[in-house]
């Protein structure tokens, strides 16, 4: 006999659920497999001399690494340094969470922080707190996303289209990369254009190798990047590549072209580099925040990234990915919170995690939304794709919060798609560059992937591309193609843009670029800040922003679904229904039956059920009659009624949406033989066989029970359908009338 639960058949089946595909796996400290915590991570401290920080978490200045040195000369604020190191982890924590302390004031003793202190902090912080107190050290006002835009064949007329997609959603940023190196300035120019058609100011980057990324920026190509990586120990670096000085000048050298730049960093890369020495996961990226902060960026990438297995195969790790983002939002950094790479098998489990970064807010929710489906994305396959998009912005509408993910009708994507891929066509052209025909133009319009398009020749394009970086073009040379092309509103949208990267508002700290009437305006930390007090305060979705956000397009119309306008009624009324024959079964029909309503919740039509029915009757050889019921909606009330009239005293009473009824004229009106309430799971055999059993119980025979199929999600996708076609049927009712006696009508020839 087996009686152990690990044998049984629905240990088993949990053991196929996709939870259980992710890796799991116990804490080993000494490899660095723990979120936090690690054998070797330091007590907090700090010391500070004339100025000058000389002791970072237990380490002299002679003791330092070069991460040290680099956040004892660039990240903290010796003149904060001691006052807020003398407060314990625990009034920090409180001053982080609690709304009545604003975030200036607390970024201004977290700029004293060191990396050990940082993680202490987070550590008297549970989820909830974590979440309420990012929802106030948010930067910039409105929550926004990045989307990726890729696709295997790295062809243009598709980048184009699914950028523009992306812009019309209203993704502030667009980020490519490519499968063939050489492909770089095509795919920067294609997302480039298209995004500019969905939605003038949306940044793009491409993400290839910082030399290339960097000529692209220079040329106009780009407007922002965030492949700069960092790490938590010198030995990472070094595998990595660079150093914190190296990779400081390489963010001086973008942001002097107008490039904004935000660094990744994220849990688990040292780990996965080999060189966490006992260090928590926790403690070597609060290192690589501080890092960050020192080299002058704006923002960072975190939340383990393309890491993020990693840390979720560990106890705490979600926790430990929040903790990240509000490490880097504390002291001051614009946050892209991750949601990008794959998290988990388990769509339970990745929407647990978004919920986190959604909820309070963060300046990118997903810093790589793959706007494709997920297999055209080069980057590992995005978290969340395009299937996800109706579900983002119904949970968005579900919770009134704004995601950063606009809905917007179809035929409005369609078109911005077109639109995108004929600029592109139009630019190919002008520029000389290899041709991209109709048909590629009108299959990136309609694919859903790259596997849609027509062949096209990738060498030819990749020689182009690389003949372009090395000319003097830029996008100025871009915007003049477009516009002798016919295509003026893009045109001045490169050239807007390029006016703002010489300004450089949107360098400030979590800038980006928004509409602002005929022009383009920056909307960051500076000018936009987010101000939150608690209740009452901070950003809300609220007037135009909400009514956009809860217009999603497949909502449906409540007054008219399931409703038929203008149809003829399927019967015929003749006279009041009267007591009627011994032997007959009467089938009496709800008020809105085959009139403004003519379908059942299981889209079966009214006329065939009803046929279904007499059907069955006719083969019991009992005579049927017909009778609306006028003064109730009720399905227990109309089959009494029914039963009430029948000379038999059974009846048959059904109502709009398919529910049915076999009731006895001696039974209470809530009482009867038989119910099928199950009404979408109904088929006309269930009916035919109600009906022969209606004509067995006026028999006095014994029955067949109806076969019933049980749906479980039936509640679940029919209750709002269900709600609506009883109202209509409430609504159909007349207070006091008598029932009536109808006939159906006959077929129309054809019908």
């Amino acid at each position: 006999m087996n009686d152990g639960a690990d044998d049984s058949r629905r240990a088993a089946e949990r053991a196929r659920q996709p939870v259980r595909r992710d890796t799991t796996i116990r804490e080993w400290p000494e490899a660095g497999l723990v979120v936090t915590g690690g054998p070797a991570d330091p007590p907090s401290s700090v010391r500070v001399e004339s100025g000058r920080v000389v002791e970072i978490d237990g380490r002299g200045e002679d003791r330092f690494d070069s991460i040290d040195r680099f956040i004892a000369r660039h990240a903290l604020d010796p003149q904060v340094a001691e006052e807020a190191m003398a407060l314990s982890p625990l009034e920090l924590a409180r001053r982080l969470f609690h709304p009545d302390v604003e975030a200036p004031e607390v970024r201004r003793l977290f700029s004293g922080l060191t990396p050990a202190r940082l993680v202490e902090v987070m550590g008297e912080l549970d989820v909830l707190e974590m979440m309420l107190a990012l929802r106030k050290m948010r930067l910039r006002n409105r929550t926004a996303n990045q989307a990726h835009v890729t696709n295997l064949r790295d062809h243009p007329a598709l980048l184009a289209a699914d950028a523009a997609e992306a812009a019309a959603r209203g993704f502030a940023e667009v980020e490519t990369t490519v499968g063939v190196a050489g492909m770089a300035p095509f795919n920067a120019v294609a997302v480039l254009i298209g995004s500019q058609v969905g939605r003038p100011g949306v940044l793009t980057q491409a993400a290839v190798e910082e030399g290339v990324n960097l000529r692209l920026a220079m040329k106009g190509l780009v407007s922002y990047a965030e492949t700069l990586s960092v790490y938590g120990n010198e030995e990472s670096f070094r595998d990595g590549d660079d150093t914190p000085w190296s990779k400081s000048f390489l963010a001086a050298a973008y942001a002097s072209r107008g490039v904004k730049v935000r660094f990744t960093s994220g849990s688990g890369s040292e780990v996965l580099l080999g060189h966490a020495h006992g260090q928590s996961m926790l403690y070597l990226e609060a290192r690589c925040i501080l890092l960050v902060k020192g080299a002058g960026s704006q923002g960072i990438q975190n939340g383990a990234i393309s890491c993020i297995a990693l840390p979720l195969s560990l106890p705490r790790g979600i926790h430990g990915v929040l903790a990240e983002n509000l490490m880097a939002a504390s002291v001051g950094l614009e946050v892209a919170s991750g949601n990008d790479a794959m998290s988990s098998h388990s769509e339970m489990r990745k929407t647990a995690k978004l919920m986190l970064q959604m909820l309070p807010g963060t300046d990118f929710v997903t810093s790589g939304y793959s706007v494709m489906p997920r297999q055209d994305n080069l980057f590992g396959g995005g978290n969340f794709d395009s299937n996800d998009l109706d579900a983002w912005t119904a949970i968005q509408r579900d919770l009134g919060v704004d995601g950063g993910i606009t809905p917007v009708d179809e035929g409005e994507i369609g078109r911005v798609r077109r639109r995108a891929a004929e600029a592109v066509q139009a630019t190919w052209a002008e520029m000389g560059f290899p041709a991209i025909g109709d048909e590629e133009v009108t299959a990136a319009v309609d694919a859903r992937d790259s596997g849609d398009l027509p062949p096209r020749a990738q060498s030819a394009d990749a020689a182009a591309a690389r003949q372009f970086l090395d000319s003097s073009a830029t996008v100025l040379d871009l915007a003049a193609a477009l516009g002798r092309r016919g295509f003026a509103r893009e045109a001045e949208a490169l050239v807007a843009l390029t006016r703002q990267r010489a300004a450089g508002d949107y360098l400030q700290p979590s800038g980006i670029l928004v509409e602002d009437g005929p022009d383009l305006a920056a909307a960051s930390a500076i000018n936009d800040p987010h101000r939150y007090r608690g209740p009452g305060t901070g950003y809300r979705v609220e007037g135009e922003r909400r009514r956009e956000l809860e217009s999603v397009p497949f909502a449906l119309d409540p007054r008219t679904l399931g409703r038929v306008e203008d149809a003829e009624d399927l019967f015929v009324e003749e006279r009041d229904a009267a007591p009627g024959r011994e032997t007959e079964v009467v089938v009496a029909l709800g008020p809105a039956l085959g009139a403004r309503l003519q379908r059942t919740l299981g889209e079966l039509p009214h006329r065939d059920v009803v046929e279904a029915v007499l059907e069955g009757l006719r083969e019991e050889q009992v005579p049927a009659r017909l009778v609306r019921v006028r003064d109730t909606a009720d399905c227990a009330f109309i089959g009494h009624e029914g039963a009430r009239l029948s000379g038999s005293g059974v009846a048959i009473g059904i109502q709009s949406r398919g529910t049915a009824v076999i009731h006895q004229r001696d039974l209470a009106p809530l009482d009867n033989l038989e119910l099928l309430s199950h009404a979408p799971s109904l088929t006309l055999d269930s009916y035919r066989a109600l009906g022969r059993n209606a004509a067995r119980y006026a028999r006095g025979q014994s029955t067949e029970p109806v076969p019933v199929r049980i749906d479980n999600m039936a509640r679940l996708k029919y209750i709002v359908q269900s709600t609506l076609l009883h109202r209509a049927e409430v609504e159909a009712t007349t207070p006091g009338a008598r029932a009536v006696e109808v006939v159906l009508r006959a077929r129309e020839e054809g019908a």
